[in-house]
């Protein structure tokens, strides 16, 4: 299948496209992965790419769309693909049509990862890493008896300098601003899945696969 993921900061879509990659083969586009990737091996749209951010600039559209005309083309994107981070608004999902078309393909869906505000928040601004093992937890949603595993074993639990509420709250006026936009534009062409991205991990990937038809 061929998937965009849409949804606010926090909503868990990296969680689940992961999952989806190692269960159904499909490959995980990423649009910043996409431009280091290009910049490290100075291609030249990774030039272009490097130019506008060593200016200060961001990248342009064109280049990112013709970065994801490259790897989408690619061989290991015929079993399916997840686009992560793009389009972020609604230029950009009327230019990605085109492109797909393009190098003949089509997107099968479009998943919304619907989650409350307020879970959001605390998802975000309650995320510590182990600094012992590394280990992803949360305060608000962590068992107890895991952040004091981490603590009692000499770690800290460490909170990452842009989980932060004044950064989150940025991160979804943005959101809100202009990602939003591609609800309507996706539904109005029939390709939107929305999917409730509240609970534990497995019970929203049992709903996204249901919605994707990939249910077992």
């Amino acid at each position: 299948m061929r998937i965009v993921f849409l949804g606010p900061p926090g909503a868990g879509k990296g969680t689940q496209a992961q999952r989806l990659m190692a269960e159904h083969g499909m490959v995980q586009v990423s649009t910043g992965d996409l431009l280091r990737d290009a910049v490290r091996r100075g291609t030249p749209a990774g030039l272009r790419a490097k130019a506008k951010m060593d200016a200060g600039a961001l990248v342009s559209d064109d280049i990112v769309l013709e970065l994801i005309r490259e790897r989408l083309g690619a061989p290991d994107t015929r079993r399916g693909f997840i686009l992560d981070g793009f389009p972020r608004n609604l230029a950009q999902a009327e230019a990605l049509g085109p492109v797909l078309a393009g190098i003949g393909q089509a997107l099968d869906a479009v998943v919304l990862l619907d989650v409350d505000l307020d879970i959001l928040k605390k998802r975000i601004t309650g995320r510590r890493t182990c600094s012992l093992t590394g280990k992803l937890l949360n305060i608000h949603f962590s068992p107890q008896a895991e952040l004091d595993a981490c603590t009692a074993a000499g770690g800290t639990l460490v909170q990452r300098a842009d989980d932060n509420e004044a950064t989150i709250d940025n991160r979804l006026r943005v959101y809100r601003e202009q990602t939003e936009q591609l609800v309507p534009y996706y539904q109005k062409l029939g390709l939107l899945r929305r999917v409730a991205g509240e609970g534990g991990m497995d019970e929203v990937y049992s709903r996204l696969t249901q919605a994707l038809g990939l249910a077992a």
